[in-house]
């Protein structure tokens, strides 16, 4: 069986509420063997923590505020993170600039976010990155970071070639390409041709944006070999190499 790396999910979401091993094992019945758990907000964290001792090897977590948690108290919330240290997180995330809704919080997004990235330094883990519709902003944030050697990947990256290859000016850095790669008249179908594999990881952000033909209901990470199928489509491609080329990027960034 092929396997894959779901490298962004939440599978200790409400959305999964009672299901969530249900959802670890059919992710495993489909290859996927390894789940990433995105950290977004301080009081559901331990749930997702409790969740991941539940299926040692095979979730692993990770420790961030998200942009869209970010609030008066962030700094307080950014430094309780340091006693979650000692339990194992693969990567600082997801963090970032979060501007769709409102940017009403830019300034303190950007100051969380910069904080973060220098725990991320500190601690030599990698960064797994939320940004939406505030690429200038953290851009100029990545310019002050530059001697700071980051490596991370950019979540559910629906961007330009063009942008990636800015990325790649600040050091070790991927794509994470989820269930939008599958859909009618993405950009990034294209754009992605420009993208080598080596710098290629897959994710579901599940309970969200679940792939074709599944697209509107409930995400699972049992559904990456769709994405896996469709990227080896767009890239003329095997889906093996696929999976061998993917399972190894996200193995060597997130250290596992």
């Amino acid at each position: 069986m092929l396997e894959f790396i779901d490298t962004h999910t939440h599978i200790s979401d409400e959305a999964f509420a009672g299901e969530e091993d249900a959802v670890v094992r059919r992710a495993q019945e489909a290859g996927v063997s390894i789940m990433l758990q995105a950290d977004t907000c301080p009081a559901d964290r331990e749930a997702m923590y409790v969740l991941c001792g539940r299926h040692p090897g095979v979730l692993f977590p990770m420790l961030g505020l998200y942009p869209g948690e970010v609030d008066e108290n962030w700094k307080d919330n950014v430094q309780a993170m340091h006693s979650w240290r000692s339990r194992g997180p693969v990567a600082i995330g997801e963090i970032g600039l979060e501007y769709h809704y409102s940017k009403e919080t830019a300034d303190i997004q950007k100051e969380a976010f910069l904080a973060q990235l220098e725990l991320a330094r500190d601690w030599n883990l990698p960064v797994n990155i939320h940004l939406r519709e505030a690429t200038e902003d953290f851009f100029e944030i990545m310019e002050k970071c530059r001697g700071m050697q980051l490596r991370g990947n950019l979540h559910a990256f629906s961007g330009s070639a063009e942008m990636f290859r800015r990325m790649e000016r600040y050091g070790e850095w991927y794509v994470g390409i989820g269930g939008v790669l599958t859909f009618k008249n993405a950009h990034i179908a294209t754009d992605i041709l420009q993208i080598p594999m080596d710098r290629i990881l897959l994710e579901t952000d599940a309970p969200y944006l679940a792939p074709t033909p599944l697209r509107g209901t409930r995400n699972e990470s049992a559904n990456i070999p769709l994405i896996a199928a469709r990227l080896a489509q767009i890239k003329g491609i095997g889906i093996e190499e696929v999976a061998a080329a993917t399972t190894a990027n996200a193995r060597k960034l997130f250290s596992l």
